[in-house]
């Protein structure tokens, strides 16, 4: 114990001596009462020093500073608890037992103030990069990385603070130990418990390093389009067409084939199909489909054609192709060309609407004459 600390809970102990007349609760709680108000005021007068010292610091020092005032509270009000504990005429029992809660306590604290400063620095990073863009492809990527790196990071911090925490307590502190090892809490069962939590902490740094995917993706993962809306340290939030929410583990998009629709470029080849009959002017047809991708304004300029793909017993298939900018434009694009060729061959190209054929050998045959054998 410091020697001030000493000094300072001898002569206290001498004051309560002259103030015997009172019980000791009361001693202690004007103890403790003196000593957090102490401590408040050197929290205020800290923190103002603080705010004055990165006043002209950029964010990242500001914004930690900001942030950490409720949590330094906290702290210097433990520290204050501790030394009023020690130097009150408690019984060593009872004070030895608070002094360790408090020192767990302010274990937790510092830990919180760690993955406060990682968050910050999160936020101060990603301010430089916009989702909102029509191109956001880097900003996707360094979005994706910041974020999944931040929520390992913190989970780790979660995990060593806890452990350096249960350390300080005899009881548990093979749990602590066990925890910074990464070995489980308790033995076994523990350590099952964690194997998928690590197992998708492992797939979280390689989707972060290697990026197979990113935030606001366009994926087709079990027969379903959606993009990427979240990315936790433990799972993937996929955001599907309809609205509906697709949970599905990290470790998932390491393991299983999936598409990724905008893994380089946002840039798609939309493709439309029409059945038309043999007689349908593939012509006019071809003519019709660039029109429509001229006057459309999902169409991105690029790549616009039309061709016979097959040829069934009835029907003729023709695939329409045309660029857009990205997946969602693709879609509307596609829709947009079905309408209007629809619309053209009902309208003003009937010929290539799709027929049912009727062969006869004779169609004008006199009733009661029979067919030449």
């Amino acid at each position: 114990m410091p020697e001030f600390v000493t000094d300072l809970s001898r002569e206290i102990f001498r004051l309560w001596q002259t103030f015997d007349w009172l019980p000791e609760w009361a001693v202690v709680a004007l103890i403790v009462t003196a000593f957090v108000l102490i401590g408040w005021a050197a929290n205020q007068v800290v923190f103002g020093l603080l705010k004055w010292l990165v006043r002209k610091r950029d964010l990242f020092w500001r914004g930690i500073v900001g942030r950490a005032r409720l949590k330094v509270r906290i702290a210097v009000m433990i520290v204050a608890l501790a030394l009023a504990v020690t130097v009150s005429p408690l019984d060593p029992g009872p004070s030895e037992t608070i002094r360790q809660a408090l020192v767990f306590v302010f274990i937790l604290v510092m830990g919180w103030m760690l993955i406060g400063a990682s968050d910050m620095w999160a936020v101060v990073y990603l301010r430089r990069f916009n989702m909102a863009t029509e191109d956001n492809l880097l900003a996707r990527k360094h979005v994706t990385q910041a974020r999944i790196l931040q929520r390992i990071a913190a989970l780790l911090i979660g995990i060593v603070t806890l452990g350096l925490a249960l350390l300080t307590i005899g009881a548990v502190r093979q749990w602590g130990m066990s925890l910074l090892a990464s070995a489980g809490v308790v033995g076994i069962i523990a350590g099952f418990a964690l194997q998928p939590l690590l197992t998708n902490m492992i797939a979280g740094v390689q989707i972060a390093t290697d990026q197979p995917i990113r935030l606001d993706d366009a994926v087709i993962v079990e027969g379903e389009w959606g993009v990427i809306e979240e990315i936790t340290s433990t799972y993937v939030v996929v955001k599907l067409w309809d609205w509906r929410r697709m949970i599905l583990p990290l470790t998932y998009f390491i393991t299983k084939p999936f598409q990724n629709w905008t893994r380089e470029t946002a840039r798609l080849i939309g493709t439309a199909f029409l059945y038309v009959d043999y007689e349908a002017p593939i012509d006019r047809l071809r003519a019709e489909l660039e029109r429509i991708c001229r006057d459309s304004p999902l169409w991105d300029g690029d790549v616009v054609n039309l061709q016979v793909t097959e040829i069934t017993d009835r029907v003729a298939q023709v695939r329409c192709l045309a660029s857009a900018r990205n997946a969602p434009t693709a879609f509307d694009l596609r829709c947009e060309i079905r309408e209007k060729m629809l619309a053209f061959m009902r309208d003003q190209c009937p010929e290539a609407l799709p027929k049912d054929r009727l062969a006869l050998d004779r169609i004008n045959t006199p009733p009661g004459s029979t067919a030449p054998g």
